[in-house]
């Protein structure tokens, strides 16, 4: 008789069911896979009746009664609070309506609609990009493209948000969307290097899981590596320094000898010490710099060794008591050379410190060392100018001569009187023999003036050219003949003459005559 009641009563409650359904008196409830869920049977306090739970599917499916005889359907359901079902280990097939029948007075029904939900589990963030570093840590080129994707297991679909943050920066957010987790940076740049978050979250349950990624954004310098050698501090050996800057993240450096690139160092500094020993004149060393996505051959920089040379004057003279300054130039030393001033005969190998005595100035390679009041015995001798760095050593001697001061007045002096002198004896020479001068005189017949004279041609018998030189005190000038031609058939065997002679008046010119 049950038997055959109980397949009408559920078609009845079917029917029911239907009704209620249509007119939305359900409640709904959510629960998540693998989670546990009771299903309240009505909004009623105080003491319950039978009550019977359906699962509602094209037909109604008896779950559970408070009605002990009544086993459950599955371990799974249980009563609780005497009236609500309760659901252990969700399922997504547990999803459906479900009817709780209250008989106490009266009966009855009331409907729960059960939503399982699932998820997001398993989020998968991909980033194509340009490699990866032993730490995981994504990098990506400047200028190339970056493909983003987002993928999780989720019922119902979970929407997606993309956030990004850049460093000391707050999160910004990319977007969100429903169905579409995936995005292209088509040209990657240096303020898109920072962390990439894809969120993903299951809009019936509230859940969410969200995974951040850190993106780099690589670049390699813009210019050529630069390099250079110097002298270590406080060390007597050689520093190799190599630069590549402008790039991200710092490249690495390898240092070679040329020719024959025998390795002397690989670091990321750049920086290689060398001692002497591995150093000589005119030697070459190459700074090989590599970046992570700078251009397979890497860049390169040479630098060439060079031991020092020396110009200076070999001698120098000071006056005793004034001071006197030796000059030392270096040329062609790489890397620049210390340069040191030494004595070489009262104190070999001690250097020269400034002081009131020595003043010692340098401007770039070239340096200079003054000496003060200077004594004989004290600044006379040697003096050597060093110049080294670590690939040589240069010396060059300088002799310095103290002497005593010269008497400059006196000097002069004796300049002057000889030069005075020399300019009498040329005017004197001149009056002497020039023939262009002589007497003026006061009247148009004066006094005689004593002449001198020689015959050119001179002979006995002969004809010769009697030329007259003047030999007085005022002089005029002759306007007419000065030689006459005279026989020398009356003449002593002499070419030597004394004769007086008289001159006309000379208002500006004088003619000579023979008396």
């Amino acid at each position: 008789m049950a038997a055959g009641i109980q397949p009408r009563v559920l078609v009845y409650l079917g029917a029911l069911l239907a009704r209620w359904v249509a007119a939305g008196l359900e409640a709904a409830v959510i629960g998540e896979v693998h989670e546990n869920i009771t299903l309240p049977c009505g909004d009623i306090s105080g003491p319950r009746g039978l009550v019977t739970w359906y699962r509602n599917d094209s037909e109604p499916v008896f779950l559970l009664s408070s009605n002990s005889s009544l086993p459950p359907a599955e371990p799974r359901f249980s009563l609780a609070n005497a009236s609500s079902l309760h659901i252990e280990a969700l399922s997504l097939q547990d999803e459906g309506n479900y009817t709780c029948r209250e008989v106490l007075n009266e009966t009855q029904w009331f409907q729960v609609w059960l939503q399982v939900a699932s998820g997001p589990y398993q989020l998968e963030v991909n980033i194509s990009t340009t490699g990866s570093l032993p730490n995981g840590t994504l990098y990506a080129a400047q200028g190339s493209q970056v493909d983003f994707s987002c993928r999780s297991n989720s019922r119902p679909s979970p929407m997606v948000e993309w956030w990004f943050q850049a460093p000391h920066s707050r999160n910004e957010p990319f977007g969100n969307n429903l169905t579409v987790s995936c995005f292209t940076l088509l040209l990657m740049s240096r303020n898109l290097q920072g962390n990439y978050t894809c969120s993903a979250m299951n809009m019936l349950s509230g859940r969410h899981r969200k995974v951040t990624t850190e993106l780099l954004v690589y670049y390699p310098p813009p210019s050529a590596p630069q390099c250079w050698a110097e002298m270590s501090p406080g060390l007597f050996k050689l520093q190799l320094t190599c630069r590549w800057d402008g790039g991200y993240p710092d490249p690495d450096f390898l240092w070679t000898e040329e020719p024959g690139s025998v390795v002397v160092g690989s670091s990321k500094l750049g920086v290689e010490m060398l001692n002497q020993s591995q150093l000589s004149d005119g030697k070459k060393f190459k700074c090989v710099g590599s970046h992570v996505v700078g251009p397979e051959s890497g860049a390169s920089c040479v630098v060439q060794i060079r031991s020092p040379s020396l110009l200076s004057e070999p001698m120098k003279t000071c006056f005793i008591g004034g001071n006197v300054t030796l000059t030392c130039k270096v040329s062609g030393a790489y890397p620049s050379a210390k340069i040191l001033w030494l004595r070489n005969l009262t104190q070999p190998e001690v250097v020269i410190q400034p002081n009131s005595h020595y003043l010692i100035t340098q401007n770039g390679q070239r340096s200079t060392l003054t000496i003060r009041n200077c004594s004989q015995d004290l600044d006379e001798g040697y003096y050597v100018c060093r110049a080294e760095n670590p690939v040589g050593v240069r010396e060059v001697d300088i002799w310095l001569s103290v002497k005593e001061p010269l008497n400059i007045g006196g000097i002069v002096g004796t300049i002057v009187s000889l030069l005075l002198l020399g300019l009498a004896i040329i005017s004197g020479l001149m009056l002497y023999y020039s023939p262009v001068f002589c007497w003026k005189g006061k009247d148009f017949w004066g006094p005689s003036a004593y002449l001198s004279g020689f015959l050119k041609g001179c002979g006995w018998g002969k004809e010769a050219l009697l030329c007259l030189h003047l030999k007085s005190h005022s002089i005029g000038f002759f306007s007419g003949s000065r030689c006459v031609t005279v026989k020398h058939s009356i003449l002593p065997n002499t070419c030597h003459l004394s004769f007086w002679v008289r001159f006309s008046h000379c208002p500006l010119f004088c003619k000579c005559y023979i008396d």
